[in-house]
């Protein structure tokens, strides 16, 4: 446990979620777009139709700009939050995966270098040249996908990988292939709905009219594939996902996944039937709905995880929950119950190591923090905050609370309380406080 990074009203989970959402769109952006790109490109050469090489030039732009620049930038800002948000498990995803996430940086590279490439020599080179080097990125981009989702379904089903230690054992999981092809059909999705908004800009009517029924077809196409492929994920999740999917996840979160596909074919539907009707803020606005519901489905993905960060191992409080003997983890359980939360956790202010009638209350919140904070905040407003839950619960009184924390593990989607019985009264103290207002700034 490491210092803990408390971010009023949000929590440093949903700052990461939302990071890592906007993350979504540059990145699937990038290995879905130059497929587009190739099939238009060809198209050109094939029907000698040299006009549609404009909207090429721009749509490259537009790849390298936002999936390589920002795309690039908030790809950094998710590892930056990951590694202050919960630092333990980033370094045991790290530990796991390092020739994973090496081999999908060597085709990162691929990609960044291919689309420079790609945009300063497009009618540079002749036209059988710049085709290989479309392939070349298009390949390489989707290739990162291959890998990255080997270690985000990891983190949803671990696979046999807690037994055998094994990296193919975890990364081929149950919810690999579902997982793979469902977001292999919707960056087709991405790649229309920015198609159409850059076919907005185009000067030759007849080519915006094109682009707009073409993407519009890859956007119809990847929303009904995707749409059947997310039965088949949805089958492939453990038990205990299908089991927070029925009892926790919010329904605006699966009207949100809902709305928004059901919106998005609409208005491909729309553009295919009226292609020359779609103008720029009406395409901007596909994409911000676009936006909301890959939010919905990522907080989804999110909450189908707890009350672990990653399942078999370690819970979202990055206390490691479980012997993975084969990797040489060892549970800290037990050693937390006899020794105390507080006197393990480093950083842990010298004066509240040892428990008091003077210095309860402080210790409670740091229990909380270390214990709680990963989803809670501690603001009567804000995303989950402890204080209306501690209300709604009706703990009044410290006894109370301490056989609240005695039975918090039987809720599918929390850790159980770890620490000795006195750092149990502690953070006991610490709720009730938050109840009658008298909590700690």
């Amino acid at each position: 446990m490491y210092p803990v990074w408390e971010v009023p009203y949000l929590s440093a989970g949903i700052v990461l979620g939302l990071i890592a959402t906007f993350h979504i769109l540059p990145s699937h952006l990038s290995t879905s777009a130059m497929w587009f790109n190739v099939y238009v490109e060809s198209k050109a050469y094939r029907e000698n139709r040299p006009e549609l090489l404009e909207f090429i030039k721009n749509y490259s732009l537009l790849l390298l700009v936002f999936a390589y620049v920002f795309g690039s930038l908030s790809g950094i800002g998710i590892w930056y939050a990951a590694t202050v948000a919960n630092p333990r498990g980033i370094s045991a995803l790290i530990h796991t995966y390092v020739w994973g996430w090496a081999t999908e940086w060597v085709f990162f590279i691929v990609e960044v270098t291919g689309i420079f490439i790609y945009y300063y020599t497009l009618g540079k080179v002749d036209r059988k040249t710049h085709l290989k080097i479309g392939w070349i990125f298009a390949i390489g981009s989707w290739t990162t996908m291959v890998i990255i989702v080997g270690i985000l379904a990891f983190m949803v089903s671990p696979g046999k990988l807690p037994a055998t230690g094994n990296f193919f054992d975890g990364f081929f999981n149950q919810t690999y292939w579902s997982q793979l092809l469902l977001r292999t059909t919707l960056m087709f999705a991405v790649a229309a709905v920015y198609a159409i908004a850059v076919a907005t800009r185009l000067k030759n009517v007849e080519v915006r009219g094109f682009i707009k029924k073409a993407a519009a077809k890859w956007g119809i196409g990847g929303l009904i594939l995707g749409t059947l492929l997310a039965f088949w994920y949805l089958k492939t999740l453990p038990e205990e996902a299908h089991g927070l999917i029925n009892t926790f996840v919010p329904g605006r979160l699966k009207s949100g996944m809902i709305i928004t596909v059901g919106l998005m074919i609409l208005y491909f539907i729309y553009t295919y039937l009226k292609p020359l009707t779609i103008r720029f803020v009406p395409a901007i606005l596909a994409i911000a709905i676009l936006f909301a519901g890959i939010w919905s489905a990522e907080r989804v993905r999110e909450i189908i995880r707890k009350p672990y960060i990653i399942p078999q191992y370690m819970y979202s409080n990055q206390i490691i929950g479980h012997d993975i003997s084969a990797k040489g983890v060892v549970a800290e359980v037990k050693r937390l119950n006899e020794v105390g939360i507080l006197k393990v956790a480093p950083f842990v202010p010298r004066n509240l190591r040892e428990i008091d009638e003077g210095n309860r209350l402080y210790a409670g919140r740091v229990a909380a923090l270390i214990q709680c904070s990963a989803c809670h905040v501690f603001e009567e407003r804000g995303l989950r905050p402890m204080p209306l839950m501690v209300k709604k619960v009706g703990l009044k009184e410290v006894e109370g609370a301490e056989s609240f924390l005695d039975g918090i593990g039987e809720y599918p989607h929390m850790p159980p309380f770890f620490g000795t019985p006195e750092e149990k009264k502690a953070l006991a103290t610490y709720l009730v406080s938050l109840a009658d207002g008298s909590k700690l700034k």
